[in-house]
């Protein structure tokens, strides 16, 4: 199955636009607390339903929601909300139509979500950040699995690729286990990062934590291993779960004065064999519009 992340531009750009991604900044959420938090939620909620109609009938299985869905959630429990039974089964609807339509859902907190960090506090607000993701799975009735998956980077490897790797494991035994059963990890996109094989050796054989393909990144951190090769590491690590992988390519190819790791708008092409082995999210910053454009350039 084919799918993208975040916003859903078609919806957007309607004249009410629809849109899970409500946030509030800091000093709004100090000043109106949880009732607007439990408004905020709702509406994300009542929208994120409306996009996943939109996905089922266009066809597209695979979605990765923002992790602005219930804003501010690393501040109070879930059933503190008010309204919460509101949500719930605003949630629950959601998870249902997942389910009916056999869809694969997914997050994927920013790059704040530090899990082996070397500050104890930044690791703490990576648990806590994994944990209430886990819980929105929860909320949304979804089986506690990798299918459903809440992807990290690990990022850094803070001079000590041992000892960052260490303490990752050392994080990830310390989750909850639905939590721990949600994660998985993805190769990062600077040479000085992590690789597949970096991932699949120090990661995920002692975790078995499985390992996201990203194609693009993969062309900074090769190892030199094809993108072949290095897809079927990181897919062998996912066991009975069809493997998830990430699709893109670099805008830098349209246009060379932006970044190397940019996204460009749409794709041109998707490796038959990528496709045929795994779900592919495409990151690309047409959204939904990159999907449908490369599905019909197939067809």
């Amino acid at each position: 199955m084919l799918g993208y992340p975040g916003l859903n531009r078609t919806l957007r750009d309607r004249d009410t636009p629809v849109r899970c991604t409500r946030g509030m900044q800091k000093q709004t959420f100090e000043e109106r607390g949880l009732p607007y938090v439990s408004t905020l939620a709702q509406q994300n909620l009542t929208d994120l339903y409306e996009l996943l109609q939109w996905n089922r009938d266009h066809g597209i299985s695979l979605y990765r929601c923002t992790s602005s869905l219930i804003p501010w959630n690393s501040q109070f429990a879930l059933s503190e909300l008010p309204a919460y039974d509101e949500i719930q089964r605003l949630a629950r609807r959601c998870g249902d139509l997942i389910k009916e339509n056999k869809m694969r859902f997914t997050f994927h907190p920013d790059y704040w979500c530090k899990p082996a960090s070397e500050s104890a506090e930044t690791r703490a607000r990576a648990r806590r950040a994994i944990e209430y993701h886990a819980e929105w799975f929860d909320l949304l009735g979804l089986p506690a699995t990798p299918y459903y998956g809440i992807t990290v980077h690990i990022g850094a490897t803070y001079g000590d690729i041992g000892a960052t790797a260490e303490r990752f494991q050392a994080f990830v035994d310390a989750l909850s286990n639905d939590a721990r059963a949600h994660v998985t990890v993805e190769n990062d996109d600077k040479e000085s990062l992590w690789s597949v094989p970096q991932l699949v050796e120090r990661i995920s054989d002692p975790t078995g934590v499985p390992v996201v393909f990203d194609y693009h990144h993969h062309s900074f951190t090769d190892r030199g291993y094809s993108y072949r090769e290095a897809f079927e590491m990181a897919a062998d690590t996912w066991q009975d779960v069809r493997p998830m992988t990430h699709y893109s390519e670099p805008a830098c190819l349209r246009d060379p004065t932006v970044r190397p790791q940019a996204h460009a708008e749409f794709v041109s092409d998707l490796p038959a064999w990528l496709q045929s082995a795994a779900d592919v999210m495409i990151e690309a910053d047409g959204k939904e519009r990159a999907v449908l454009q490369l599905r019909d350039a197939k067809a």
